[in-house]
């Protein structure tokens, strides 16, 4: 296991301190991104009613831990992408990563192609890919999940977009390590970044040694 703690205390960091820590010159980008949230993102579902007032501690810098795990330039497929966490906030945080987001239901892709033009301001080009993960021709460097499904059946439905040499990045809760028993590889990170919550990441990575 990994553990990446440097100190802090989220309560004593600001939430504009935050913001022009880890976007920026994408600040006006992620604040564009967190009103859809908490409009539009709620009127249609895809956030609960109780979120708004929590969207940034708890959907959007709690995406943020993932992007240490996450070399300059890869590709990225965020699965089950929702309303757009982890991907959207992996997108802005590192503009030099390519992020797909991969989504099965219409209504979902259609949130998440407004969501993409409401930060087109930021210059930060994503793609958006209406299709079921098991259906997905394609491969990249890091497939990222957010409560998408239990680890094991994660894997099974993505392991073929992993490219070779690439890691399936799965954030979960604080009950993490028992979704990893079973599966050949896997590993798990904890990181703090400053003035965020701790996050918790299963990796596992496709080479050689790891077998689908």
């Amino acid at each position: 296991m990994t553990n990446l703690q440097p100190e802090s205390d989220p309560s004593q960091v600001s939430r504009e301190t935050n913001i022009n820590k880890y976007f920026p010159g994408q600040e006006g980008a992620i604040r564009a991104y967190a009103e859809f949230l908490t409009t539009a993102g709620i009127e249609r579902g895809l956030i609960g009613p109780r979120e708004g007032e929590r969207i940034w501690e708890r959907h959007i810098f709690n995406c943020l831990p993932v992007t240490q795990l996450l070399p300059q330039g890869a590709s990225l497929f965020d699965i089950g992408s929702g309303a757009g966490l982890p991907g959207i906030v992996i997108a802005l945080a590192r503009p030099d990563l390519k992020v797909t987001l991969i989504e099965p239901l219409e209504r979902r892709v259609e949130f998440l192609n407004e969501a993409v033009a409401a930060i087109a301001a930021g210059g930060v080009e994503i793609e958006v890919i209406r299709g079921r993960a098991q259906d997905v021709k394609k491969s990249a460097d890091f497939v990222t999940a957010r409560a998408v499904a239990p680890m094991e059946k994660l894997k099974k439905m993505s392991w073929h977009m992993v490219k070779t040499g690439g890691s399936l990045l799965a954030m979960k809760g604080e009950s993490a390590a028992n979704e990893m028993v079973g599966i050949k590889g896997a590993e798990l990170h904890e990181i703090k970044l400053e003035g965020i919550e701790l996050g918790r990441v299963i990796s596992v990575r496709k080479g050689s040694l790891i077998s689908a």
